[in-house]
């Protein structure tokens, strides 16, 4: 089933449409904040060294697909951070945003001079994004921070997967994924206070602590308890039913049956309302003692019928379960496609490329997505004519190596 195809859509307004972001931050969490901003409507100016974006590089089958669609709705300015003059050039721009975002490690903005001190002198209403790993301060500030050793040392790795096997990383990049959806409220409390009193601040953006904050109350349950939560795959350690079971063709299902009324729909529908009445599985506390005995009853009704079958057979008895997709599925998928979760868009290498759509969505102000990812430094020459760089000292600077020349598109 092919999804709806899009065009991009240049000049659409949007809520934020009077925000200039200056965007020098690399990897992921940036990219995640500035793409949700610039989806609705904000001037992302991304700041680029020679060699562009780390996303760059990230490719599959040649093709930059994590810069294509995190960087849709921004612009590329490619300058060489090892000469003075582009320094310059930053501290003049800055003077003109909203909204300044980086992600070097402590202590190097300020020694090339862009200090959050010499910003805020210069243009006292900037909202500043410091991304790092570890925060700013602390005994850990200087060290790398990323994604992998937040997962890890976050305590998000020590209870994911099984209890019989190794701690699970995520498959994806949470730890700046979920900072950089952070970083995208953080921004706008911050802009509101501006607004309000006139005053930019700094935002201090670790990846360690958004991450932790969504973990749940694992350090209140274990000064409570003692005991540390253990991994259990699947299955929750505080309700049950709730987990993944195989189907007739080797796919699987998740089912939740996480309170009573629904434990008791799913027992009357696999035919063991008995099950109501037996004291392992009379409660949530019980079931959850006896995860085991009960998972092993789920499992073989749903192992007698296909993904497909179960999925029919459990939303007609108003149980929830849903299929576990793999990427094939969700592509072809009628609720993906009429929500128009994923849209088709063209692209001068992949057409057409799918790209997830605006997130969230806003009846009265909705975002929109205007112009595919930038090459590196396309908008050069627009960008510092805006701050005053005539055509004989822009051919001075790409002389010298401070601004670099666009390239093909990547």
């Amino acid at each position: 089933m092919p999804l709806h195809r899009r065009d991009y859509t240049p000049g659409t307004p949007g809520p934020l449409d009077d925000i200039r972001v200056l965007d020098l931050s690399r990897l992921f969490a940036g990219n995640v904040l500035t793409q949700m901003l610039g989806d609705f409507g904000a001037e992302v100016i991304k700041i680029e060294p020679p060699e562009g974006d780390t996303l760059r590089h990230w490719q599959t089958n040649g093709v930059a697909t994590h810069w294509k669609i995190y960087s849709r709705n921004k612009k590329s300015l490619a300058l060489d951070f090892r000469r003075p003059a582009a320094t310059a050039l930053v501290r003049e721009l800055a003077q003109t945003a909203a909204l300044f975002i980086e992600s070097f490690r402590p202590g190097i903005l300020e020694k090339m001079g862009l200090g959050p001190a010499e910003l805020l002198e210069l243009n006292p209403r900037l909202v500043i994004v410091r991304i790092s790993g570890w925060g700013q301060d602390g005994p850990y500030a200087q060290r790398p921070g990323f994604g992998t050793v937040i997962e890890g040392m976050s305590g998000f790795a020590s209870f994911n997967g099984f209890a019989d096997r190794e701690p699970v990383l995520p498959p994806m990049y949470l730890a700046d994924g979920v900072a950089g959806l952070y970083g995208a409220s953080a921004v706008m409390i911050a802009l509101r206070a501006a607004e309000r009193g006139g005053q930019g601040q700094v935002i201090d953006l670790p990846l360690l602590d958004p991450l932790f904050a969504i973990l749940s109350p694992q350090a209140a349950n274990y000064r409570l308890t003692g005991k540390v939560k253990p991994r259990t795959g699947s299955r929750s350690t505080n309700s049950a039913p709730r987990n993944v079971y195989r189907c007739k063709d080797e796919r699987y299902v998740a089912l939740s049956g996480s309170t009573q009324r629904m434990a008791e729909r799913l027992f009357a529908a696999i035919g063991r309302a008995d099950l109501v009445n037996d004291p392992r599985f009379r409660t949530n506390a019980d079931r959850v003692k006896h995860a085991d005995e009960l998972d092993a009853i789920i499992g073989a009704f749903i192992a007698g019928l296909t993904q497909a079958e179960n999925v029919a057979f459990f939303e007609q008895a108003e149980v929830t379960v849903g299929p576990i997709y793999d990427v094939s599925q969700v592509l072809e998928d009628p609720h993906f496609i009429a929500r128009e979760v994923l849209a088709d868009y063209p692209d001068g290498e992949v057409s057409p490329l799918p790209m997830h759509h605006v997130v969230p969505r806003l009846g009265g102000t909705p975002g929109s997505i205007r112009t595919p990812a930038p090459a590196l430094g396309q908008h050069n020459r627009a960008l510092l004519a805006e701050i005053g760089v005539d055509d004989a000292r822009y051919a001075d600077l790409v002389n010298a190596g401070v601004v670099i020349e666009p390239r093909p598109r990547q």
